[in-house]
């Protein structure tokens, strides 16, 4: 993405006038995310950073899907490899439109079905579906309008990490230890960054994130790459840090966000939320949009991933292979533990989110 492109009013975007771009660390930048070139899709491989600044190189739909199911990616790293997934389709199209519709229906259900409980990807998908299906009744260049669709949307999606971040930012406060959970994505990294440039003091505290060790190589290494202070904790030392009074604010992204303001995000996230609540401190948590298919608790759905992956450590078996286990990686954090949720429009009470049109 070129950062000196301008609005159509010829005016800065949001991310632009706020320096969004240049304060992103290796791994938020949106090329070294996920990238359409040559036919084939391009995805960071947050499995060997911050040790390799590496790609993984997807040639099939098939290929963008298990890369997506075996983590290369996270966080809002799936939705931009899916839907460049799609050119891999648009870029050779048959000349049959009703093929390709069928082809790209087909890619769009086995792209959802790696990551089931984000459905921030089901969207992306569906919105691109939709682009394709007028540029067909128009006889328009389908891979073209794919393209320049995306573009849009990650054009938008950084003015909208820019608006959420500005408003954390200000509650933020001079001398905050800051505790997060997984990989806080652009929102969360950019309200401590932009924080930290109006000249205040603070220590975010990274815990691990187990079995993916997502907090150690992203959120540590990021922040550290930012210039922000943090310390590394593994994840059962978030209550005890609290008990030091260390901790000031908890701040998460989210997966998902349900209407009546229950809040899905990597597991481990609600037992802080219970030990914030049990010592005073606010838990905030970014929203990345609204999903109006997913009302309330009984709406979401967890993904369980293969229990085998939590008997590992980076590759190194931590018990026998007879020992059962369980791998849901999602929890949800009820609203009452949510003092609030960071939209577009400032931080919003998670029992007023419905009367939000946008998030």
């Amino acid at each position: 993405m070129d950062s000196e492109t301008v609005t159509g009013s010829g005016s800065l975007s949001p991310a632009q006038q706020h320096g969004t771009y240049e304060l992103l660390p290796f791994v938020l930048d949106p090329k070294n995310i996920a990238r359409f070139d040559a036919g084939q899709v391009i995805i960071g491989d947050r499995r060997q950073y911050p040790f390799e600044q590496s790609f993984v190189t997807c040639r099939t739909v098939a290929e963008v899907a298990s890369a997506i199911e075996g983590m290369v990616t996270q966080g809002s790293g799936p939705w931009l490899a899916s839907v460049n997934a799609l050119r891999i389709l648009t870029s050779d199209s048959p000349d049959n439109p009703a093929t390709l519709m069928a082809d790209l229906q087909q890619a769009r259900d086995l792209l959802v079905s790696t990551r089931p409980t984000n459905t921030a990807m089901m969207q992306r998908l569906d919105q691109m579906l939709s682009i394709a299906k007028q540029a067909l009744a128009t006889n328009s260049d389908v891979d073209y309008a794919i393209a320049a669709s995306i573009d849009e949307v990650l054009l938008g999606i950084y003015d909208d990490y820019t608006l959420r971040a500005l408003a954390m930012a200000d509650l933020i406060d001079d001398g905050d230890g800051i505790l997060t959970n997984c990989f806080g994505e652009a929102g969360v990294l950019l309200s401590i960054a932009f924080a930290a440039r109006q000249g205040k003091d603070i220590i975010v505290y990274a815990p691990e994130t187990r079995p993916y060790f997502q907090g150690a190589k992203l959120t540590a290494p990021s922040l550290h790459e930012m210039g922000i202070k943090v310390n590394l904790i593994t994840d059962n030392m978030p209550a005890h840090i609290m008990s030091e009074r260390k901790i000031q604010k908890y701040v998460t992204a989210a997966d998902l966000i349900t209407l009546d303001g229950h809040v899905v995000n990597k597991i481990g996230t609600f037992q802080n939320a219970i030990s914030a609540h049990a010592h005073d401190i606010p838990f905030f948590a970014f929203a990345w949009g609204r999903d109006d298919s997913k009302k309330q608790r009984s709406d979401i759905v967890i993904e369980e991933r293969d229990a085998a992956e939590i008997k590992l450590a980076l590759g190194t078996a931590t018990t026998i292979d007879t020992i059962s286990a369980r791998y849901p990686a999602f929890d949800i954090t009820p609203p009452n533990y949510v003092s609030g949720v960071v939209t577009v429009h400032g931080v919003a009470s998670p029992y007023n989110l419905e009367s939000l049109s946008t998030w």
